[in-house]
């Protein structure tokens, strides 16, 4: 029984003490590998120097090789950062930052050339030259990324590098867009009608300022988080671009309003020069005024709504617009107590159809019914109202006149009947003025001639 015992201890123990032998010579064997390996990859390192060397300095037909080659050692846990590795890394590095030096030279040329000789044509998001400049950068960044950097540091001020290139290139393409379209917005500038046309050319430069707020955070943040804060001081300078392109968009079609509002002026009671047009018809009924200016407000929103691209930026830009046309009515109005027939029928046109169409343009009713609104429409109501109580008053006292005269004005609306009447009224007022003047003018010759006085 003993015996037993004794040769089952001695089998336990030689047991443990195969395997203890066997897991050393399994690592050792493991080791042999790895040294193998490493000493294959130095044989493969002598002949890999040697064909770079004899490359041209500038040429970037390595790169693949590198990729492939960096690819499979980090994935082995064993030659991963071993010394074939360390060769590879610092073999490559200095020609990854050649290769980031040349391309941020050659994008910062193609950026100054290609806004040389742009001609703001709408091309994709933007223009021709802001595509390049966003494709370009993406490409670099992607191709840096794809490399798989295997040192922390250097990879990380490779991505910090990049993320500022394109805030430098964005910034600089922001601010020639800015400045061309202040050039733009100039020309023009001394003559407005409702002719005036908004330029396509404005609205590619727009595009290209959103086309950048829409690239920011991709160029300028590293997987959507902006660890550098350049994305953060991209998007600042973009919202101020923006605002100041609507600015100026609303200030130059605004323009084209107080240019109409300065027309229909000339009609101010005791106005000489509105008299005489009246009589001449030189600057056309308050009707056809009015809805010219309704034709260059539509002609104006499908040229905005056909060439930006962003749905969000046109509808705040058309809220702004409304908001000003708005204000400037109510200021010209406010300036007078009452108004000629024709200011009447042409601000009734553009009241009507300025709120109904930016109705139709998306604009919600909390931003269309403000109290500058509700004041312009209960100001126009009150004019309606008295042009139709003096028209029925002429008509009452004009009762008596023939069946012709009622008849021509049956097929026009009680507005143009009066306005007819107001353009009779003008006649009678200028050929008093006209005879005021004629007669002070040849009062005082013959008080300066002395007894001419009895030839008249």
């Amino acid at each position: 029984m003993n015996r037993k015992i004794v040769v089952r201890n001695f089998s336990v123990f030689e047991n443990k003490t195969r395997s203890v032998l066997y897991r050393q010579a399994f690592a050792w064997f493991s080791e042999l590998l790895v040294e193998h390996a490493e000493i294959f990859w130095a044989l493969f390192a002598v002949d890999m120097d040697r064909v770079l060397s004899e490359q041209a300095p500038d040429t970037w037909d390595s790169f693949p090789l590198f990729q492939i080659l960096n690819d499979y050692l980090r994935t082995d846990e064993n030659l991963k950062g071993g010394r074939f590795h360390e060769h590879l890394r610092d073999t490559f590095a200095p020609l990854v930052v050649r290769y980031v030096d040349l391309m941020e030279s050659s994008i910062a040329q193609s950026l100054h050339k290609g806004f040389e000789k742009e001609r703001w044509e709408i091309k994709g998001n933007g223009c021709s030259t802001s595509e390049e400049l966003f494709w370009k950068l993406d490409a670099l960044q992607c191709f840096i990324r794809d490399l798989h950097w295997p040192e922390p540091e250097f990879r990380s001020h490779l991505e910090q590098r990049l993320k500022l290139m394109a805030c430098d290139m964005m910034e600089t393409c922001l601010q020639r867009t800015e400045a061309s379209f202040q050039s733009w917005l100039k020309k023009s500038v001394t003559f407005m009608s409702t002719d005036y046309i908004l330029p396509a050319e404005t609205c590619a430069m727009v595009n290209v300022v959103l086309d950048a707020k829409n690239q920011a955070l991709k160029l300028c943040a590293i997987e959507g988080v902006d660890i550098y804060q350049y994305h953060a001081k991209m998007d600042a300078q973009i919202e101020t671009f923006l605002l100041t392109m609507s600015t100026g968009m609303t200030t130059r079609l605004s323009a084209v309003l107080e240019a109409t509002l300065a027309k229909i002026a000339r009609f101010d009671e005791g106005s000489l020069i509105g008299s005489i047009l009246t009589i001449a018809n030189v600057s056309g009924s308050g009707k056809d005024i009015g809805q010219g200016y309704v034709n260059f407000m539509r002609n104006s929103m499908d040229q905005i709504r056909s060439k930006v691209t962003d749905e969000l930026w046109i509808l705040q830009l058309f809220e702004q617009w409304y908001g000003i046309q708005m204000t400037m009515i109510n200021n010209w109005l406010g300036e007078r107590l009452a108004l000629h027939p024709q200011q009447v029928a042409c601000l009734s046109i553009i009241v009507k159809k300025m709120y109904s169409d930016f109705e139709l343009q998306g604009v919600i009713d909390d931003k269309l019914n403000t109290k500058v609104y509700q004041s312009v429409a209960a100001r126009m109501h009150t004019e309606e109202a008295t042009c139709s109580l003096l028209l029925a008053q002429q008509d009452a006292s004009g009762g008596d006149d023939g069946g012709s005269e009622e008849g021509s004005r049956s097929g026009k609306s009680k507005l143009e009947a009066l306005t007819e009447e107001a353009k009779l009224g003008n006649v009678t007022a200028v050929v008093g003025k006209v005879g005021n003047i004629f007669g002070r003018g040849i009062g005082e010759l013959s008080t300066k001639l002395g007894g001419a006085s009895s030839w008249f």
